[in-house]
């Protein structure tokens, strides 16, 4: 079992023939990702590895049937890739892009949800179910098939844990790269529930960082509602009051957002965290 996507989902690819489109299409066609097309306004019936490139969202999804996009545009442009995805009836929206304007970011998130549409990100690294679909750029390498979700803020970090869950025999069913932005279109309590009701997910590792609120969320949900148990790791505890430390919503703002407090928190909810990445699996096994 798994959360977002699986062998079944059907992709496109939103900037297909750009630079970064290209590469991470062909990576996820290498793993196995049933990428059915892409768009490109302009280059409308070219072909990219035998899959048709299309001008508009809406002639691509009623073509190919589509459930997925993955948006790769550059930032000027991403926020219209977005509506554009929303508006043809992709169920699944997961947006690589970072700097879109946050302004621009509260007016897609507000279309997706009146359209139904689920958005990840935006400046995340993707979903991935090992073994059936990835779609973003988590490497192939850093994951194997297990029951273990994980949900994290940072790309960077996903991949460290991932891998060293590998190297322990840990198996992971989902890994989902949330976004470190200040407004993202899915949080950790969304993947949280999935997990939770996921019946081959038993444990969850959740890898957060400082900025925001969305782990203090996180925890209350985990003491008032997950079951399953969870570990977590919040990167951030030596960063500097004022400072933002890659992540645009890494930002300790007015003592709020501190790993400390993050840390209380989730230790208050019962999650087990990590004084670093590579402690999750024994945390986990």
């Amino acid at each position: 079992m798994s959360i977002l996507i699986d062998k079944s989902a059907r992709v496109l690819v939103q900037g297909i023939t750009g630079r970064q489109g290209a590469f991470h299409a062909k990576l996820m066609m290498d793993y196995g990702t049933d990428v059915v097309g892409g768009v490109t306004p302009g280059k409308g019936g070219e072909w990219f590895e035998g899959k048709p490139v299309f001008d508009t969202m809406r002639m691509a999804v009623e073509t190919t049937n589509a459930d997925v996009s993955l948006v790769t545009v550059p930032a000027r442009f991403a926020a219209d890739a977005l509506l554009e995805a929303a508006d043809a009836c992709i169920k699944l929206v997961i947006c690589l892009t970072e700097h879109i304007p946050v302004a621009d970011m509260m007016k897609v998130i507000a279309f997706c949800r009146r359209r139904g549409t689920r958005l990840i990100g935006p400046n995340c690294p993707g979903v991935m179910t090992p073994g059936q679909a990835k779609v973003g750029i988590i490497p192939a390498m850093v994951a194997t098939a297990g029951n273990v979700g994980v949900v994290s803020k940072s790309g960077t970090l996903t991949y460290e844990v991932g891998f060293a869950m590998k190297n322990a025999g840990i198996g992971m069913s989902t890994i989902v790269g949330i976004g470190g932005d200040p407004v993202i279109g899915t949080t950790f309590v969304d993947i949280l529930e999935m997990f939770e009701n996921d019946p081959e997910t038993e444990k969850v590792a959740l890898l957060g960082e400082i900025g925001g609120s969305a782990e203090i969320a996180a925890a209350d949900f985990i003491k008032n509602s997950m079951t399953k148990p969870v570990a977590a790791f919040v990167a951030g505890r030596s960063a500097p009051p004022g400072k933002r430390m890659g992540h645009a919503g890494a930002i300790v703002d007015g003592g709020e957002g501190s790993a400390e407090e993050k840390i209380l928190a989730l230790e208050a909810a019962g999650a087990r965290v990590a004084a670093n990445p590579e402690e999750i699996p024994g945390l986990l096994a």
